[in-house]
């Protein structure tokens, strides 16, 4: 299984920007989730979704802003980023997880992903 993220790009401050997760390679069910690192700061967590029941998880900075979503007939995940702001500006990940242990707060999530794709850019300017 590979995933390829895409979508980034350029936005004014109070834009939107969608980001998309190719899924390609046969899997049964995983966990979905999308992270950012900008510049001389730690990765983090942005939003994660699980690929059968839709439940979501948000970042306390994005929640209300990003919606995460996917498809399972496109075998692909989105990000949906509106008002974005400067802060946002950072490289996209787009990662899966077969299974995240109940109770694993969103802020580690990180080391139970296994699969990663390659970052996509965003950017916001003031």
């Amino acid at each position: 299984v590979q995933l390829q993220a895409s979508g980034g790009g350029l936005a004014q401050t109070g834009g939107s920007l969608r980001l998309s997760c190719a899924i390609s390679g046969t899997f049964s069910w995983y966990t979905l989730a999308w992270f950012r690192q900008a510049p001389g700061k730690e990765r983090e967590f942005v939003a994660g979704i699980t690929w059968i029941a839709g439940s979501t998880y948000y970042a306390g900075s994005v929640k209300g802003r990003f919606t995460i979503s996917r498809d399972h007939a496109q075998n692909a995940g989105y990000l949906q980023m509106n008002s974005l702001k400067p802060e946002d500006t950072a490289v996209y990940y787009c990662a899966a997880a077969p299974y995240v242990p109940k109770g694993l707060g969103t802020s580690n999530w990180s080391s139970a992903m296994d699969l990663w794709g390659k970052g996509t850019q965003v950017t916001v300017s003031s």
